[in-house]
């Protein structure tokens, strides 16, 4: 009896265990806030991923849940200044893409909304979330250079292997960044080179590059999308875009990942504060970390690792040789703390050479 006991108090402990198991890995129920969004029946979405990505994510989301999706494609730095002007009465109710300083610096503005997200179980890890739910992230991408080989060939010259060989004289003329004051590339970028090299090596090294810069591109990916036309002769930005560019038909485009370090992005999603369609925008959090909207990344141009751990990574990325682990340890504290500060200081560095080649249009 006792045996018979015993057994049954084992297997009773077995099914509870079981089913607190079951709750914890259960999919959420997002029921009520599906008829909460489609009851407001619309939504307008600002991304800075690129634009193909965000018409099929925000034309699937239309589909799905037959709520009208408006959306809109601006850099980081374009969103974060539009928010900033409406200062609490938002145009958008979503952010959707690009990297994660200018969110920070949006959150501390008090302008986005912080929201708890069910999906967010999915993450791969808590660097990929705000503390406070204000944005979440969706996808990785690694920072480093894109050349166009043809281009160096016909020059005589070699493809630079890390961040000091940008500075040399044989360079002049032939490398792109994009614009810190509208892109949140250039940002990374400016927090990458100061946690490297420490704030004052910084800002002279900004100087040096400075000397070879032809322009200063307002979107992040503006630099990747002239190298394969020979427009640009060395791009700084996002490997992926890269990729992109290969696959489109330009074999010319070489990938380098920098020899002594580099760093990411994480690109994030958020609400914004005073959302006109507060649960359309919730409901789009909610999908946006989802594998119905990030697997659509790779069949639009946008070849990012992905940071939800039931969706499918891209191939097409550790086919071209990037690993998503194989980063610096960026310090996301100091950058949220920090990056105004450092684009101010980039800018004071230049002085008068801060001039038309930084584009706005």
């Amino acid at each position: 009896m006792k045996k018979l006991l015993s057994l049954i108090l084992a297997l009773a402990l077995a099914l509870s265990l079981c089913a607190v198991a079951s709750a914890e890995t259960a999919e959420p129920d997002l029921t009520a806030l599906i008829e909460a969004a489609k009851a407001e029946g619309e939504l307008t979405v600002y991304g800075s991923c690129e634009e193909a990505y965000l018409s099929a994510a925000c034309q699937h989301f239309e589909e799905l849940y037959g709520i009208k999706v408006y959306y809109q494609r601006l850099s980081t730095g374009e969103v974060q200044a539009k928010i900033t002007e409406e200062n609490g009465n938002p145009s958008g109710d979503v952010w959707f893409g690009g990297t994660t300083d200018p969110y920070n610096e949006t959150a501390a503005a008090g302008l986005l909304e912080a929201y708890e997200a069910q999906n967010a179980v999915h993450l791969m890890g808590d660097q990929y979330r705000d503390p406070d739910g204000y944005w979440y992230g969706i996808y990785k991408g690694i920072l480093g250079f894109m050349v166009n080989k043809e281009e160096l060939d016909r020059l005589g010259l070699e493809a630079p292997q890390d961040w000091d060989d940008l500075l040399k004289p044989e360079y002049q003329g032939l490398v792109w960044m994009s614009n810190p004051n509208t892109a949140g590339t250039a940002k990374l970028i400016i927090n990458t080179m100061v946690q490297m090299k420490g704030h004052d090596e910084a800002m002279k090294y900004f100087v040096e590059l400075d000397k070879n810069i032809a322009q200063y591109t307002k979107s992040g990916s503006g630099p990747s999308k002239k190298v394969g036309i020979g427009e640009c002769i060395i791009g700084l930005g996002f490997l992926h875009d890269g990729i992109t560019q290969i696959l489109m038909g330009y074999d010319n485009v070489g990938l380098v990942i920098p020899a002594s370090g580099t760093s990411f992005e994480i690109g994030a999603t958020a609400i914004f504060k005073g959302a006109k369609h507060p649960n359309a925008a919730k409901l789009f959090i909610e999908y946006a970390l989802s594998p119905e909207c990030v697997n659509l990344a790779k069949e639009n141009e946008s070849y990012q690792f992905l940071v939800i751990d039931n969706a499918e990574q891209p191939k097409e990325a550790t086919d071209f040789g990037l690993d998503p682990n194989n980063v610096m340890d960026y310090d996301f504290e100091d950058a949220k703390a920090n990056t105004s500060k450092y684009v101010e200081d980039f800018f004071n560095a230049l002085g008068a050479a801060a001039d038309d080649r930084f584009k706005t249009e």
